[in-house]
C-alpha cells in the first residue's frame, strides 16, 4: 500500500510523491479528511490524482494513501428507489449523517448493511453453476424481483457445496459456498464491480425489438431499439430534460437508470421531486419502484461527473445480466465532456478541437458501446438489453461542435431538438427533417407482426409529404399560398394535419402523454387517408379552398385525446365523416 505526500494542487487534480506501487485508476484517500480520489497518471513515484470532492484547503504536504482497489460500485438488493451521488453514495443516508450540506470525506455504504431481505434459494446443494447463474431471488421492490447471481469473477464450472435456506438476511451474510477451480468461495447477496470495465456477456445480438416510448414522433418516425443508442442534442429550453423524463416514465424498459450529469441544480431538483411522485403506468405503483437515480449537479466537483456516467452504466449492466431490459438516461453528456476538458487542462495535456482532450471520441465510444442486447452469462439461455439515451447540450445549439459530432458518429438515432419549433410551442420540438434512425430495417419485422405490415409504407409516405411541405414553404414565403397550384395547396394541408395532429403531443395530458403503437398507426393512417381522399376530390373537380375547409379536420385534431378503448368507434366515425362531407361538397357542385 503506497503512502505519499501532496506536492501540487490544481483544482480537482493533485500530484503526490512517494506513490511507487500505486496502479492506474486505483482509489486513494487524500488529506486528513480522507477525500476520495483516483489515480489517472503515473510517472516514477509521482501519481496524478483526480479528486471526487472539493479540494479547497488541501495543501502540499498532506498525506495520500492508496486503497489497493479501483473505483467500484456495490451491486445487490437496495439499488432500486435509491438516489445516489456520482460515486454511489446514497444521498438520503449522507443527509442523515451530515445534515443538508454534505461534508467532505463522508463515507457511507452504498447498500444498507443492516436491512434484511427475504431470500429464496433457486440453486440446490450439489448443483453445477457458472458465472451468471441464479442462486436465489429477493423481492427488491413490489415490481422488481432481484436475482442473486454467481459473480462474473468465478471462472469455469463450480459446485454448490452449501446454500442457505429461505429466510431474511442482510447483504453481507453468507448465502452460499462454491467449490471453484481456485478453492472454496463464500458468496453474499452483494458483490463489487469496477465501473470502468464492462460486465461480461456471452454474445451481443442485433437490436431488433423497438423500445416503445409512447411518443409518436419517436416510435413511428425515428425509433430506437432495445439495446440501442440515441442522442438528443438541442439548445437551452428546447426540451431535452422533459423528453428524457417522458422516456423514463413511459418507455417499456423494465428498469430505469437516470443519470443527472452536471445539470443545473433547479432542473435536478425538479427531477428528484417529481420522480418519486410519478405513478408507473404499467403497475400502478410509484415509478421509483423500478428506478435508480444518480444526481450530480453543475455545482458539484467536476471529477465526480466522470464517475457518474460510469456508475450509472455499471448499474444498468447489472440488471441487464438478470435478463431485464434497462434504459439509461444520461443528462447531459456535454457536461461530462466539459469535466474531461477541465481535468485535461489541469493535466496540461495537448488540447484537441475547441480545447477538448484528444481522447474525447474514444471515451464517448467506450460509454455508448456498453449498450446492447446481449445473451447473458449463465447456463440457461437468457437475454437482456441496455439502451442508452444521451442528451447533448451544444453551446448556442451549434450541432457542429465536437461533442455533438462525436456522439453522432457513435449513436444510431439522432433526435434533433429545434429551438424554432419550441418557440412555436410545437412539442416534442424534434425536427423531422434533420432527425434520423438507423434501426428502421432492424425493427420493421416487429412492427409488421405486432401492428401492421403497412407501417413502413405509411411512414415513408408521411415523411415524403413532410419533405414536400418543406420545399413548398420556400415558394409560399416568396409568392404566398394562393399562388400555388391546387394540388400543392392540398399537399400543404395534408402535411399540416400530420404535423399538428400527429407529431405534436401533450406531455401533461392524461391521454395524450402516452400513445400506444396501435393508436399511432391508426392515427397516421387516418391522417394519410384524409389526404388521399382530398386528392381524389380534387381530381373530381372540387377546388382546393373548399377541400381544406371541411369540418372533419377538427375531429382528426381531437383524435389524440381519445382513449384506446374508444378508438375504433371514433375511427369509423371520422372515416365516415370524411366520405360524407367530401361527397356533399361534390354533390352540391354538380347541382350548381
Amino acid at each position: 500500500m503506497a503512502k505519499g505526500k501532496i506536492v501540487k494542487v490544481a483544482g480537482p487534480v493533485i500530484v503526490a510523491k512517494g506513490m511507487r506501487g500505486a496502479q492506474m485508476y486505483e482509489v486513494v484517500r487524500v488529506g486528513e479528511e480522507n477525500l476520495i480520489g483516483e489515480v489517472i497518471e503515473l510517472e516514477g513515484d509521482e501519481a496524478t490524482i483526480q479528486v471526487y470532492e472539493e479540494t479547497a484547503g488541501i495543501a502540499p504536504g498532506a498525506p495520500v494513501i492508496s486503497t489497493g482497489t479501483s473505483l467500484t460500485v456495490e451491486l445487490g438488493p437496495g439499488i432500486m428507489k435509491t438516489i445516489y451521488d456520482g460515486i454511489q453514495r446514497p444521498l438520503e443516508v449522507v443527509k442523515a449523517k451530515t445534515g443538508t450540506y454534505i461534508e467532505r470525506g463522508v463515507e457511507v455504504p452504498s447498500i444498507d448493511r443492516k436491512k434484511k431481505w427475504k431470500f429464496t434459494p433457486i440453486a440446490k446443494k450439489g448443483d453445477k453453476v457458472v458465472a451468471g447463474d441464479f442462486l436465489g431471488e429477493v423481492p427488491e421492490t413490489e415490481v422488481v424481483m432481484h436475482k442473486i447471481m454467481v459473480p462474473p469473477d468465478v471462472e469455469g464450472v463450480a459446485e454448490v457445496i452449501e446454500i442457505i435456506g429461505a429466510g431474511n438476511y442482510t447483504v453481507e451474510e453468507k448465502i452460499a459456498v462454491l467449490k471453484t477451480q481456485a478453492g472454496e468461495k463464500e458468496l453474499q447477496m452483494m458483490h463489487k464491480w469496477p465501473v470502468r470495465i464492462g460486465r461480461p456477456y456471452k454474445e451481443k445480438h442485433a437490436p431488433n425489438i423497438p423500445l416503445i416510448t409512447g411518443q409518436r414522433i419517436l416510435d413511428t418516425f425515428f425509433p430506437v431499439a432495445k439495446g440501442g443508442t440515441a442522442a438528443i442534442p438541442g439548445p437551452f429550453g428546447a426540451g431535452k430534460t422533459v423528453t428524457q423524463q417522458q422516456l423514463a416514465k413511459w418507455c417499456d424498459a423494465e428498469i430505469i437508470v437516470y443519470v443527472g450529469c452536471g445539470e443545473r441544480g433547479n432542473e435536478m431538483t425538479e427531477v428528484l421531486e417529481e420522480f418519486p411522485e410519478l405513478t408507473d403506468p404499467k403497475s400502478g405503483k410509484p415509478l421509483m419502484e423500478r428506478t435508480t437515480m444518480i444526481a450530480n449537479t453543475s455545482n458539484m466537483p467536476v471529477a465526480a461527473r466522470d464517475a457518474s456516467v460510469y456508475t450509472g452504466i455499471t448499474l444498468g449492466e447489472y440488471y441487464r445480466d438478470m435478463g431485464y431490459s434497462v434504459a439509461l438516461m444520461a443528462d447531459s453528456t456535454s457536461r461530462w465532456a466539459e469535466a474531461m476538458r477541465e481535468i485535461s487542462g489541469r493535466l496540461e495535456e495537448m488540447p484537441g478541437e475547441e480545447g477538448y482532450p484528444a481522447y474525447l471520441a474514444s471515451r464517448l465510444a467506450d460509454f455508448y458501446e456498453r449498450a446492447g442486447r446481449v445473451q447473458t452469462n449463465g447456463s440457461d439461455e437468457r437475454y437482456g438489453s441496455l439502451s442508452v439515451i444521451g442528451a447533448v447540450s451544444p453551446p448556442g445549439g451549434d450541432f457542429s461542435e465536437p461533442v455533438t459530432q462525436n456522439t453522432l458518429r457513435i449513436t444510431k438515432v439522432f433526435w434533433a431538438l429545434d429551438a424554432k419549433l419550441a418557440d412555436r410551442r410545437h412539442f416534442p420540438a424534434i425536427n423531422w427533417l434533420t432527425s434520423y434512425s438507423l434501426y428502421l430495417d432492424n425493427i420493421e419485422g416487429w412492427w409488421s407482426e405486432e401492428v401492421s405490415p403497412e407501417w413502413k409504407d405509411l411512414r415513408i409516405k408521411a415523411m415524403a409529404l413532410l419533405q414536400k411541405e418543406s420545399e413548398l414553404q420556400e415558394i409560399v414565403q416568396l409568392v404566398g399560398a394562393d399562388a400555388l397550384p391546387e394540388g400543392d395547396r392540398v399537399r400543404l394541408e395534408g402535411a399540416r394535419v400530420i404535423r399538428e395532429d400527429f407529431l405534436q403531443q401533450f406531455a401533461y395530458d392524461e391521454v395524450d402523454s402516452y400513445c400506444s403503437p396501435n393508436k399511432q398507426f391508426e392515427m397516421l393512417k387516418v391522417c394519410l387517408g384524409f389526404y388521399d381522399k382530398c386528392l381524389e376530390a380534387l381530381e373530381k373537380g372540387l377546388p382546393a379552398n373548399e377541400i381544406v375547409e371541411i369540418q372533419v379536420k377538427d375531429d382528426i385534431a381531437r383524435l389524440k385525446f381519445v382513449p384506446d378503448d374508444k378508438l375504433d368507434a371514433k375511427l369509423k366515425e371520422i372515416n365516415k365523416k370524411i366520405d360524407d362531407q367530401l361527397k356533399a361538397l361534390l354533390d352540391k357542385r354538380e347541382v350548381n
